[in-house]
């Protein structure tokens, strides 16, 4: 007999978790893959596309290189989730599991913002970084504000890389004295478990004379002032808005009862959910760690390991750390790094590294080794 998985989502948790499966179970596994894009891209690949330097094809991993054993994967959108029966619904069959394991990662919402949509631009979904890398050509002075809309958000350097990559970008073109960048974020620190990275951040900031507003988010953007009101109220006016929208749980994963307080809550030990045989991992939890993709590929291998142990009938693996590593652009071709560990104390840590072209190949191996692992490329 085979052990049935389906697992809903093919991000960073979805691919790991079926790559060890697939290692470990090989001919007893029978794995489903399910996901509505054709293709794979690491987040951070999106500056690439809205700065002009590689284009939308050349970041994208088709599905269709997945060739593991025991694992099928399959291009559909997901209409249904009954977690209590194990299936999935979708626009092409349903699919019944023994274990089921939802890895649909956030979703952006982009309405939840009052005048995002029709006056602001966002720059974390992919279609996002393609509008903008055929604005900012044409964009040559002006205010441009680098705002976070709500909390949780994926990947929370993301806005300082944003800042620090947009003052490069304008020094390059020759045009960053006619130009203003403000950073608003809801962190009194940039990178909250690190203060080292957190400081080395404010340096860069100060040295590049890029304004930084801690503690408050882009409440609505008032398109007849063209300007984002903040928390307290303030007003910023801009010609350029780049916005890191509100996030939320698929709809489908909504209707599905599985949410509390908008995520699914798991066992920060094992990424269980509250019904049997259903595991959740990556950005649709509230597990505690921030969403990003390497703390859902950790979650995804313990995940698995739990799976295994549970198949062989032993002892499952250590608990989920929380630890994850996040590479920071600097700019001026340096990277730092920050190892992250959320679970192991009393609060979380952070070890910082300082920005090299050395950790710039590092971050470079870091992504080229998960698609040869997930894709065989």
């Amino acid at each position: 007999m085979k052990l049935k998985v389906v697992v809903a989502g093919a991000g960073f948790g979805g691919l790991e978790l079926s790559s060890i499966l697939s290692e470990q179970l090989g001919n007893d596994l029978d794995l489903t893959l399910i996901d509505k894009s054709d293709s794979f891209y690491f987040g951070f690949s999106k500056f690439e596309v809205m700065f002009g330097h590689r284009t939308t094809e050349e970041v994208l991993v088709p599905y269709e290189a997945i060739n593991k054993p025991g694992v099928k994967f399959i291009q559909e959108n997901i209409t249904a989730i009954d977690p209590v029966e194990r299936r999935i619904t979708t626009d092409g069959g349903t699919y019944q599991a023994d274990i089921l394991v939802l890895a649909l990662g956030a979703d952006y919402d982009i309405a939840g913002t009052p005048g995002l949509k029709e006056s602001g631009n966002e720059f974390y979904s992919l279609p996002g970084a393609e509008t903008l890398r055929t604005i900012l050509p044409a964009f040559s002075k002006g205010r441009i504000v680098v705002g976070v809309c709500s909390t949780p958000f994926k990947c929370p350097p993301a806005p300082s890389e944003a800042a620090l990559l947009m003052h490069d970008y304008l020094t390059r073109r020759n045009i960053r004295q006619h130009c203003s960048i403000t950073l608003v974020m809801p962190f009194g620190l940039p990178v909250p478990p690190s203060p080292e990275t957190s400081k080395a951040l404010l340096k860069a900031f100060e040295e590049r004379n890029i304004e930084y507003i801690p503690k408050q988010i882009v409440r609505e953007i008032d398109p007849l002032q063209k300007a984002a009101v903040l928390d307290d109220g303030r007003v910023l006016p801009f010609d350029l808005f780049l916005g890191i929208p509100k996030h939320r749980v698929p709809a489908v994963v909504e209707k599905s009862g599985m949410t509390v307080n908008g995520w699914i809550p798991v066992d920060p030990q094992n990424l269980k959910t509250n019904y049997a045989g259903v595991y959740a991992i990556g950005d649709v939890t509230s597990v505690g760690t921030p969403k990003a993709g390497v703390f859902a590929e950790g979650a995804g291998r313990v995940a698995a390991e739990s799976i295994i142990a549970w198949w062989h009938n032993k002892q499952g693996p250590l608990a989920y750390s929380g630890e994850g590593t996040c590479y920071v652009e600097f700019g001026g071709g340096r990277v730092g790094k920050v190892n992250v560990n959320f679970f192991s104390g009393p609060k979380p840590t952070g070890a910082y590294t300082e920005p090299s072209e050395t950790l710039l190949e590092e971050k470079k191996i870091f992504g080229s080794s998960r698609i040869q692992r997930w894709f065989g490329r």
